[in-house]
């Protein structure tokens, strides 16, 4: 009977490297240098077109991403193109699996002081543990259906913002919101689709009953909060915001209640360069109930609702209207200019009707609630896999007995 078996990856597998340099191409896709640069989509010409697994081999903080890719892409010059010798030996998805485990392992030995650099002679000394192929297989089809769960709740994620998004645009923005169509021009006047009736103000023709108001008339720029120095509360670093997301990841607990001071609902708006350009920006609903408060980055502006809704406050801070005016504000030296406040004093925006308000927030307030349901499954899923992961690899794990749920 095949037993398991212990392999150095200079054996085992072989190193490409790709060819564009740091500064030829702007990467494109969610790992730097992975896949393929906006400028080779369009000509549509690829350095690889295989199933491999990619591994970054220069980074400033010795963090080294890796990922399974099958398809064509183009790749950064010290971004390692890694692929069994044999597939009858070793196949493309373990190996991706087999390497996790391998990356502290990899941060300890890289060399290099401002850059930290992975070197051939580093990994091709690398030991995994190599079993039977059908072993390997099951071993990656456990683990595949993990990240393939968690992967289908990141697109449904990404589907609610996008969708919640759009409709903010479509009734705030366009004034094409229910009921619109109702108040039209008779026949013979303006013709063509019926709309509500327009009336003149400072920010050009708005639905009649609507209201142009500053921005501190209907949102609190960093509120007040109380926050006790004693204890640990919820810490939430620059780090945590996403630029396309409203999920607030990887909190922490710490004590003290120096920065910026939130409560469920209130949205987290990065004041400082590069972030602000970047899209950082958070919406809160991880606390455990209305009264508790979490503290965070000193770089965050906490924006929450006076006369509108949580909801509408987090799309208004997503607009380009309210992070255009937020950046052409910016000053201080350069790499670390900051939002100046009171840009927002002058900021006008058009206030809908209380009741168009609440029937809005009504529809997507229960999206907002499912992407953060969506986000703890992702915890539980990614932590469920990680327990998984040693014990699989190391053959402790009885193969038969593993079940997968979300």
């Amino acid at each position: 009977m095949k037993t398991w078996r212990t392999g150095k990856l200079g054996e085992l597998v072989a190193f490409k490297t790709g060819k564009l340099d740091s500064n030829a191409a702007v990467p494109y896709g969610e790992y730097p240098f992975f896949t393929c640069s906006q400028e080779t989509l369009r000509t549509n010409t690829f350095s690889f077109d295989t199933e491999c697994v990619l591994l970054a081999g220069n980074n400033a903080n010795g963090i080294y991403p890796l990922k399974y890719f099958h398809g064509k892409f183009d790749a950064y010059q010290r971004t390692y193109v890694v692929k069994p010798r044999d597939t009858e030996v070793l196949t493309t998805k373990f190996l991706y699996y087999a390497l996790r485990p391998k990356l502290p392992e990899l941060r300890s030995f890289s060399t290099g002081a401002a850059t930290k650099f992975l070197t051939l002679t580093i990994l091709n000394e690398t030991e995994i543990q190599v079993p039977p192929l059908p072993v390997q297989q099951r071993i990656a089809g456990i683990l595949s259906a993990y990240d393939e769960l968690m992967e289908n709740s990141q697109r449904r994620i990404r589907v609610l913002e996008a969708m919640a998004r759009a409709l903010y645009r479509e009734w705030f923005v366009h004034f094409r919101f229910p009921g619109h169509e109702k108040r039209s021009s008779p026949a013979g006047r303006g013709g063509g689709e019926g709309r509500a009736k327009l009336v003149t103000s400072p920010l050009g023709n708005i639905p009649q009953g609507w209201e142009v108001k500053r921005v501190p008339d209907c949102v609190d720029i960093t509120p007040r909060v109380a926050v006790p120095r004693e204890g640990e509360k919820p810490f939430v670093p620059m780090g945590c915001l996403s630029n396309d997301s409203m999920l607030i990841t990887d909190i922490e607990s710490r004590a003290g209640n120096s920065g910026a001071k939130f409560q469920n609902g209130d949205t987290l708006f990065a004041r400082i360069t590069p972030c602000l350009e970047n899209g950082k920006t958070g919406f809160v609903q991880f606390l455990p109930d209305a009264q508790a408060v979490g503290f965070g980055s000193t770089e965050f502006i906490v924006l929450r609702s006076l006369a509108l809704t949580p909801e509408f406050v987090y799309l208004l801070a997503r607009s380009d209207e309210f992070r255009g005016v937020a950046i052409k504000s910016m000053s201080g030296a350069t790499g670390r200019q900051r939002v100046q406040e009171q840009c927002f004093d002058d900021f006008q925006i058009v206030q809908p009707p209380r009741a168009l308000l609440d029937r809005f927030s009504a529809i997507v307030a229960p999206s907002f609630h499912l992407v953060y349901k969506l986000h703890l499954q992702i915890l539980n899923l990614r932590r469920t896999r990680d327990l998984l992961l040693p014990r699989l690899l190391s053959g402790q794990g009885e193969l038969a007995k593993v079940e997968i749920s979300a």
